[in-house]
């Protein structure tokens, strides 16, 4: 198994999990549709229920068809795939967009009895099928990781790369170290139960790729429904669901799982999304403090697009990347960093701990620290099914959810976040009214004192 120019280029498009340009340009032309705050546009409860009964017969429909086609072998299932064509993916992808917000409150789809009882491992079942032998011998580089597989301490998920995922590899890659073939094979497991009716409902999946670098938490993956379907991290399609095992579930997955980079590395990636970030953070000498692992057990980053930077005031953009507003610049960055907690749209972990019960259903309310010294973020998430929206300061949008990273996670903001007003005591956060470079220095000054450059 060769690997030459694939690990930078996987980990590049696993790094940040951002949907191509026609999903970024959908998600701008939705974010203009209303003026309406987004927790304005959520369902109510009467509505979850309504839209519920109208829905719950076509999902329905719809799964049972795909589940027929796994039944327990990965042979049945991939065959299934290929003999059908698209059609089953199409109607997956359409039951997606219009049911996976409700889904969770209509039907249990992990409960449907169209399997026999599987006798095999998910091991078993990996070595036993014609379409994962190059999976196979990776894992059997292993032993340890074919005791896990066979064992029966949890009921594990295997995302499963075909052997055709495998195929994408350059010929003249160079073969991997044994130490980061390992971390790739425990990126495509989970020590967690996720049948494909709780992946439709989930953002993100913990692994069993445990990283210093995030905290104690495990490494996660990031689940979509896009133009191309059910994915993991936006680029891999998930092409046959639910084959049981006796110790968990397995999904075939077309393209190879790498784990993604550092979120600075990130940034620098993409310079069609974060080109003025990227820019403010090397002036301010911030880029290689974040890129420091070693300063900070994982992190968010709310990452201002470069179209957030645009929708300021040009003389205000202006005053920040000249020499006199360059403290004001780092002050500004610095509000969007926070240090040792990583907030995921369904998942939290804290420096020293992991919420194991995650984001929960409903409003979710959290102050996050920042860099900027006495300055926190106000997160509010709001949560129904998989329908997750992300609001900053009671304001700005989360555009562009989980940027999963090694080191922490970014979070697209809509708008450059900026720290609030003191007026008698009381704080006022900044609304999107118009902003003046004189207001935004007085809004800066008590903090840039300590700013050093």
């Amino acid at each position: 198994m060769k690997f030459a120019y694939f690990l930078p280029l996987a980990a590049l498009s696993t790094a940040f999990v951002l949907p191509d340009e026609q999903i970024i340009s959908q998600i701008a032309i939705e974010s203009h549709k209303s003026a309406e705050p987004a927790f304005g546009r959520l369902p109510s409860k009467d509505q979850i229920v309504d839209k519920a009964q109208h829905y719950s017969e076509k999902l329905e429909d719809t799964y049972d068809k795909v589940v027929r086609c796994s039944k327990h072998a990965i042979d049945t299932a991939v065959d299934y795939v290929a003999e059908t064509g698209s059609d089953i993916s199409k109607k997956v992808q359409q039951t997606g967009y219009d049911a996976s917000s409700w889904v969770d409150q209509t039907t249990n789809l992990g409960s449907h009895s169209h399997h026999d009882k599987p006798n095999q491992t998910v091991y078993e079942l990996i070595a036993s099928s014609k379409y994962t032998t190059k999976l196979a011998a990776a894992i059997n580089e292993f032993p340890d990781l074919v005791v896990l597989l066979n064992g029966t301490l949890a009921n594990y998920t295997v995302f499963a790369p075909i052997d055709k995922a495998f195929e994408k590899i350059p010929e003249d890659a160079p073969k991997p170290s044994k130490e980061t073939l390992k971390k790739i094979l425990l990126y495509h497991v989970s020590p967690e139960f996720y049948p494909a009716g709780k992946v439709l409902v989930t953002h993100t999946v913990p692994t069993a790729l445990t990283v210093d670098t995030v905290g104690i938490g495990p490494q996660r993956l990031s689940t979509n429904i896009g133009l191309k379907g059910l994915t993991v991290n936006f680029y891999s399609r998930i092409i046959a669901i639910d084959i049981f095992g006796t110790n968990g579930v397995i999904h075939g997955i077309d393209s190879l799982l790498v784990p993604p980079p550092n979120v600075a590395d990130i940034i620098t990636f993409l310079p069609g999304e974060f080109s003025t970030l990227e820019l403010g953070l090397t002036k301010t000498g911030l880029l290689p403090v974040l890129n420091d692992t070693s300063n900070h057990y994982g992190g968010t980053l709310f990452a201002p697009s470069n179209f957030a930077f645009q929708k300021l005031p040009a003389k205000i953009t202006g005053f920040l990347f000249s020499s006199y507003g360059q403290k004001y610049l780092k002050a500004l960055l610095q509000y969007h960093v926070v240090a040792n907690q990583t907030l995921y749209s369904d998942a939290y972990y804290a420096a020293e701990s992991v919420d194991e019960k995650g984001i929960p259903k409903g409003i979710f309310h959290i102050d996050l620290p920042t860099q900027l010294e006495d300055k926190s973020l106000a997160v509010d998430v709001a949560r129904y099914g998989r329908l997750i929206e992300i609001k900053v300061n009671a304001f700005a949008r989360v555009d562009i959810q989980d940027g999963i990273a090694a080191d922490g996670v970014i979070q697209v903001v809509s708008d450059v976040l900026i720290p609030p007003k003191k007026i008698d005591r009381m704080e006022y956060h900044w609304q999107g009214d118009d902003l003046t470079v004189e207001d935004l220095k007085e809004r800066l000054e008590p903090m840039i004192e300590d700013v050093e450059l």
